[in-house]
């Protein structure tokens, strides 16, 4: 591995950092573009997260936990829901890669005066201190990618399905 004037080299990264026709390029490991899914955070990171995204099977797993912000990729069955949650101190992107969805919001946890449907390549922002839900209104897997500011879970977490998270939050 070589270091490029300008360009500094990570060993952790996902990726081999090679020349590519002379010039510094990020390259995949493998041909098939697999990445083994696990916490990156707080190194520098480079990922084509689409791929990432459509790869996660898992209900949630964090991709990259630092200390004022983690991205986490989630996949939801049909008719399953992310649940009635709101985060006192967590703003939130979502962006939806694959699937059909329906995100509601309000300022109670019984009344969302926000509805909207999402799909392929939609975000949405849920403010903190909102209570919010998405339900996989499609059907097929809902893939999603979710950027927590600060953090809202543990650096490493995996919960393989909705059950395994609500046992360990204790809902």
């Amino acid at each position: 591995m070589n270091n490029y004037p300008g360009h500094p080299f990570y060993p952790n990264y996902p990726y081999n950092q090679e020349p590519v026709n002379n010039s510094w390029a990020l390259q995949y490991p493998r041909e098939s573009g697999f990445v083994e899914l696990r916490d990156y955070g707080p190194n520098p990171f480079v990922i084509n997260i689409e791929e990432a995204t459509m790869q996660n099977d898992n209900y949630r797993t964090a991709l990259w936990t630092g200390d004022h912000m983690q991205l986490t990729l989630m996949s939801l069955g049909v008719g399953e829901d992310i649940g009635i949650e709101m985060h006192p101190d967590n703003d939130q992107f979502i962006r939806i890669e694959e699937g059909r969805g329906l995100v509601q919001m309000g300022d109670t946890e019984d009344m969302f005066n926000f509805e909207e449907l999402v799909y392929d390549d939609m975000i949405f922002i849920i403010p903190a201190g909102k209570w919010h839900n998405l339900t996989n209104t499609g059907n097929t897997p809902l893939k999603l990618y979710s950027i927590y500011a600060p953090p809202q879970h543990p650096h490493g977490t995996v919960h393989k399905t909705k059950a395994e998270a609500e046992a360990e939050h204790g809902h």
